[in-house]
C-alpha cells in the first residue's frame, strides 16, 4: 500500500473571540486545506500545559483524591495535578503540585509522556508521571478552589473504580491506565 504525504493546513488569519488568561483562549481561524479547500471559522482552543501524577506510597497504594469538579458537576476520583506555570518545566510542576494539593512527596520520579487532550480543537497538554516513594510530609496547601479527601488505593481497588464511573475524568484514567499496562510503579 503506498502512502500519500499528509501535510499541514495554512492558517491565513486568526482572530481571538474570547480569553481568559491564563486559563483559555478560543480563537477563529481561516485555513486552507492542502487540497486549496478554505475554511473560514475553524475553532482553536488554548489552555494552559498541566502535569498529571500517579503517586504510588512505599506499600503501592494508589493517591487520589476524591472532590466535586464543578465541569464535571459531580464528585468522583482525580489524580494529583494542575497548570505549568508558563516556564516551568512540566516535572517541576508535578513535583509542586503533589505536595501543594496532597501533602505528599515521592523519591522517584518517570515521565508516562505527554499527551493533546483534543487533537482537534487543541485544549492543552498534558504531562504524566508516576512519582514512587510518596510519603506524606505536611498538610495540603493547595488555596484553591478544592475541597477534598485524600485516599490510598490498592491497584485492585483502583481498577474497580475505574469500572465503576469513580474515575470520571480522562486523565486520571488514563494516568491509571499508563501504570498498570505497563506494570510499573508501587
Amino acid at each position: 500500500m503506498k502512502r500519500s504525504p499528509l501535510h499541514p493546513w495554512k492558517v491565513l488569519r486568526e482572530r481571538t473571540v474570547y480569553r481568559a488568561a491564563p486559563w483559555i483562549r478560543v480563537s477563529l481561524q481561516d485555513v486552507r486545506l492542502p487540497n486549496g479547500r478554505r475554511v473560514p471559522d475553524y475553532h482553536r482552543v488554548e489552555m494552559p500545559e498541566y502535569a498529571v501524577i500517579v503517586a504510588c506510597a512505599r506499600d503501592g497504594r494508589i493517591l487520589f483524591e476524591r472532590q466535586y469538579k464543578h465541569g464535571l458537576g459531580a464528585v468522583a476520583l482525580f489524580l494529583p495535578g494542575g497548570l505549568v506555570v508558563r516556564g516551568e518545566r512540566p516535572l517541576v510542576a508535578a513535583r509542586r503540585e503533589l505536595l501543594e494539593e496532597t501533602g505528599y512527596r515521592a523519591a522517584h520520579w518517570k515521565s508516562l509522556g505527554s499527551f493533546i487532550c483534543n487533537s482537534n480543537y487543541g485544549c492543552g497538554r498534558a504531562h504524566f508521571f508516576l512519582a514512587t516513594g510518596a510519603r506524606c510530609v505536611a498538610s495540603p496547601r493547595s488555596g484553591d478552589l478544592e475541597e477534598m479527601e485524600i485516599l490510598l488505593l490498592s491497584r485492585a481497588q483502583a481498577l474497580v473504580a475505574l469500572r465503576q464511573g469513580k474515575i470520571r475524568a480522562v486523565s486520571a484514567a488514563l494516568g491509571l491506565c499508563l501504570v498498570l499496562r505497563a506494570g510499573i510503579g508501587g
